[in-house]
């Protein structure tokens, strides 16, 4: 009986750690993708860092990414700048690699 809960064990402690990952790496990607649209709303560095961490405050409000593709949206207008939603989900995905990227070379 021990060796079968020495492996469930052993899933359960897995499956928190891929979680974490998710995590961080959403919370990245969200950053990453803020840092985006700061400039091209033109911010400053400081700025773009305060706006960079309300995208990643965004994405708590709802499951999914609705939440922060409606705020960066709505800000990216707000700002005049042209963009649509279909832009933001392209770069949305390039940031999730570029962050799962980052944190695989960090793990090094």
């Amino acid at each position: 009986m021990t060796t079968f809960d020495d492996r469930e064990k052993a899933f359960e402690n897995m499956y928190a750690r891929d979680q974490e990952f998710q995590f961080k790496v959403t919370a990245r990607r969200n950053r990453l993708l803020g840092l985006w649209a700061a400039k091209l709303m033109g911010l400053t560095e400081a700025e773009a860092d305060a706006y960079a961490k309300d995208v990643v405050r965004a994405d708590f409000e709802e499951a999914g990414d609705g939440d922060v593709i409606r705020k960066v949206l709505g800000d990216l207008t707000s700002a005049g700048v042209e963009c649509d939603e279909s832009r933001i989900r392209e770069q949305l995905d390039h940031k999730q690699v570029e962050a799962r990227r980052q944190f695989i070379e960090s793990m090094d």
